[in-house]
This record gives structure tokens, C-alpha cells and sequence, in this order.
């Protein structure tokens, strides 16, 4: 077996990944940019935001499809040719459309980072999958305070949003240059045939993860994407709670091996649906100061549930292989695709009533946030009864392993 350098394999992973999570950070950032420059409705943002969702699960489930055939290699090469095309298309949109374009791009290539990835690192690490997973993961938040501190940064010394997006293209250089020329790994301790993954996604606990799935993803995403537009009243910074926010969430994913080890992930899914539900609905009722506070918890509850939720099924549902990693990321972001336009409806919806009623200005915007994240305080809370079903049921499920020879580091 050829050597497989599993250090800078790692890195180049986590590069690509940091990108992902900037084009969220920034383009987060920059939505009252855009409303402004193109004259765009909270609905239409929705639109251009849930079309980047949309991207990301059509990459993961095309790339689950054909992990066996292309490898992790081909896979990542297809993101970085993606995340370029779009990060330039969405510099020089000229509106709406434009926009929807440039962002199914920046989607398609985030989703095609996590297909190629996660089942990477699963096979590089097959003896610590979960605790691996949560240590890429931690260059999601990772790169969302990178994302977030260079758009603060450019917008104080007056770059506009267009500077924001350029600074993305240098991580895609630098991850792309690192695919091109590192040897990957061959598949060995994996379930390779996609008739047999394809078969085991019948298992009524991946159908579940599959449901809950969605919901940790409009827990985590359906504040975080649009806290500018909800917490930009509340007297508190937006973009540096998301820094805060993320920061917190690196280093607990970071150090998250003792954690996964002494609670189970069943049982770090149903703690992280409990902080959660009482962070959201934190943030929807307090404001100045407070929230900082309350973005602590929110932080603390969402750290956990993206990387231990793959890492679940890769652990114990083994043999969907790569496509069932690809598919609960896809389902995620799928949902997000969906909810997207109903968020910023709801934020609509919301600042029509407070100004009904008299509120007007910062007032409004204010209210009609709070009333949002209450709404979004739902989702998690759904997850509280579905995980602390999976925590009770826990003893029966058992762990799988494709057994060969490990990796030479």
C-alpha cells in the first residue's frame, strides 16, 4: 500500500472546509449589502440563501453516489473548480438572478467538500471516526470567525462587499493546490459497493437520523445565517456574537473526544438539544448585553450536533458507507433549502405586525427578530423528544466495523 500522508490529507480537508464556512460567514454578513445594492426583499434573500442549501445537498447526494467510483481526490478537485466559479460569479452579479446562480455554485461546492470529506477522514481515522469528525469540524466555526473577523475588518477600513467575497479565493488556492498534488488513500475500511449502501439506508435508525437530521440543521443554520438581519437591534454586535458563537464551537469540538467517550453520542445529542432549545429561546427574549449571554448557551447547545450526527452514522450504521454520510449532510442542508424563504418570511411577516402596532425603526426590527428566533426555539425542542429516545434505546445499538490492515501514517 502506497503511503498515505495522512497529516496533509487532513489539512487539505480542513482548508476546504474553512472556505465552506466563510462563504456562510460572509455572505451572512453582507446581506443588508446586497438588499441595498440589487433592492432586494427579506423573502428574496431567503431565495439566494436557500439556493446555496439546495446546492449542498444535490453535491452531497451526487457525490455519495459516486464516492466508490471517483474517490475523495476528484471529488474535492470538483469543489475547488465550483467554489471559484461561484465566489467570481457572485463579485460581478448584477441581481437577483445572478445571485441565485453564483450561490448554487458556492452550495454545489460545499457540498461536494463534505461528500468527498467526511468518508476521508472516516477511513484516515477509522479507529476514532466521531472524535475525528468533530476535529474537521471544528474549521466550520473555525472558519466562520475567520469569515467573520475579515468581514468586520474589510468593512471598517471601507472595502465593499465584493472585496469581502475576493477574500475567499486565496483558501481555495491554497486547498486546491494541496489536492492536486497529494496521493489519497485507497478505500480499505470502507463498505465500497453502492449496492450495499444503497441497501442499508432501508434501516428504519438511519430513516430517524435522516428526520433529525433536518431539524439540528434549522437549529443551527436558521439563526446563525441570519443573525444580521435578526439580532442587528438587539444592541449587540451581529457579527461578533456569530464570532463568539463559533469561536466556542471550535473549541468544543476540538476537545470533544472525553465528551463523546463519557456520554455516548446519543447522549451529547440529547444534552446539545436541551442547551440549545434554551439559547434560542434566550436570544428571542433578551437584548443589549444579555445577549451575549444567551449566545454563550446557543453556542454550547449547536456545537455538537452536525459532526457527532455523521460521526453516529458512520459508527453505527457502517455499511451506507460514504452515501450515508453524503445523505444526512444532504438532508440537512436540504432542509435549510426549504426553511430559508420561510424564515425571511416570517421576518417579514413579523416586522409588519410590530409596525401595526406601532413600533417603528430599530423598535421593529427588534421585535420582529425576537418573535423570529421563538419560532426557530421549536426545532430544537422537537429534538429534545427524539434524541431522548435515541439516549433510552442506546444499550441496543451496536457499533459496526469494515475490518482491514490500518493506514501507515
Amino acid at each position: 500500500m502506497t503511503e498515505v500522508h495522512r497529516t496533509k490529507i487532513f489539512t487539505a480537508s480542513c482548508v476546504a472546509l474553512i472556505v465552506t464556512a466563510m462563504t456562510f460567514a460572509i455572505r451572512a454578513g453582507i446581506l443588508g449589502d446586497l438588499a441595498s445594492s440589487f433592492d432586494l426583499s427579506n423573502t428574496q434573500l431567503g431565495y439566494i440563501n436557500g439556493i446555496a442549501f439546495l446546492g449542498f445537498p444535490v453535491a452531497m447526494m451526487f457525490g455519495g453516489l459516486i464516492y466508490n467510483f471517483l474517490g475523495p481526490k476528484k471529488l474535492l478537485a470538483i469543489a475547488f473548480f465550483c467554489h471559484a466559479i461561484g465566489l467570481v460569479m457572485t463579485m460581478t452579479a448584477t441581481g437577483f438572478w445572478t445571485l441565485i446562480l453564483s450561490s448554487f455554485f458556492i452550495g454545489f461546492a460545499n457540498g461536494s467538500v463534505e461528500a468527498a470529506c467526511n468518508p476521508l477522514i472516516a477511513e484516515l481515522y477509522h479507529d476514532k471516526k466521531t472524535v475525528m469528525l468533530n476535529k474537521f469540524h471544528v474549521w466550520f466555526p473555525g472558519g466562520i470567525v475567520i469569515g467573520s473577523l475579515v468581514s468586520l475588518v474589510l468593512s471598517k477600513f471601507g472595502f465593499g462587499w465584493q472585496m469581502q467575497i475576493a477574500s475567499m479565493l486565496l483558501p481555495t488556492a491554497i486547498y486546491g493546490y494541496l489536492v492536486f498534488v497529494e496521493a489519497f488513500p485507497a478505500l480499505n475500511h470502507s463498505e465500497t459497493s453502492t449496492a450495499n449502501n444503497v441497501k442499508a439506508l432501508a434501516s428504519p435508525l438511519f430513516i430517524f437520523m435522516i428526520f433529525c437530521m433536518t431539524l439540528t440543521a434549522v437549529s443551527e443554520f436558521g439563526t446563525s445565517q441570519w443573525i444580521d438581519k435578526i439580532l442587528s437591534a438587539s444592541g449587540a454586535h451581529p457579527m461578533v456574537i456569530l464570532a463568539m458563537v463559533t469561536g466556542l464551537m471550535a473549541v468544543g469540538r476540538y476537545f470533544a473526544g472525553p465528551i463523546v467517550e463519557a456520554l455516548n453520542p446519543a447522549g451529547v445529542l440529547l444534552a446539545s438539544a436541551v442547551v440549545a432549545t434554551i439559547g434560542i429561546y434566550a436570544l428571542s427574549v433578551t437584548s443589549g448585553a444579555l445577549v451575549y449571554g444567551a449566545a454563550i448557551l446557543f453556542a454550547l447547545g449547536i456545537t455538537y450536533f452536525w459532526p457527532t450526527m455523521i460521526g453516529f452514522v458512520s459508527e453505527y450504521l457502517p455499511k451506507t458507507g460514504a452515501l450515508g454520510m453524503s445523505l444526512m449532510g444532504g438532508a440537512g442542508m436540504f432542509s435549510m433549502s426549504i426553511w430559508n424563504p420561510v424564515v425571511g418570511g416570517w421576518l417579514d411577516d413579523a416586522k409588519a405586525e410590530a409596525v401595526a402596532t406601532g413600533l417603528v425603526g430599530p423598535a421593529a426590527e427588534l421585535a420582529a427578530g425576537q418573535a423570529t428566533l421563538a419560532q426557530l426555539a421549536m426545532f430544537p425542542a422537537v429534538l429534545i423528544i427524539a434524541f431522548g429516545f435515541l439516549f433510552v434505546i442506546r444499550k441496543k445499538l451496536v457499533k459496526g466495523e469494515i475490518k482491514a490492515e490500518p493506514l501507515a501514517d
